[in-house]
């Protein structure tokens, strides 16, 4: 999936993207349509997206803060599908 960046300075654009929710329809000055974009809840994956860590895996981790890895070990695990449920 590709990424592209763009920084806003307007206040006014600022604000109403901030205030968006569903679809957000991009127009040019002469009102002809520029990019549709969809919003997306902060901290919620795009549709189709699955994690690779189920909510109950990060529940039984949340319970044991002492897992004996580092995240950055058990991030590692994840990506190469290595991390398995042991409950």
């Amino acid at each position: 999936m590709n990424t592209t960046t763009i920084t806003i300075t307007d206040p006014e654009l600022l604000a109403k993207l901030a205030a968006a929710n569903g679809q957000i329809i991009f127009r040019g000055p002469g009102g002809e349509p520029v990019k549709t974009v969809s919003t997306v809840p902060y901290g919620v994956p795009p549709p189709g997206v699955k994690s690779p860590v189920s909510d109950e895996e990060f529940e039984e981790a949340r319970k044991s803060p002492d897992s004996g890895i580092t995240l950055a070990e058990f991030w590692e695990k994840v990506q190469r599908g290595e991390w398995k449920c042991t409950a």
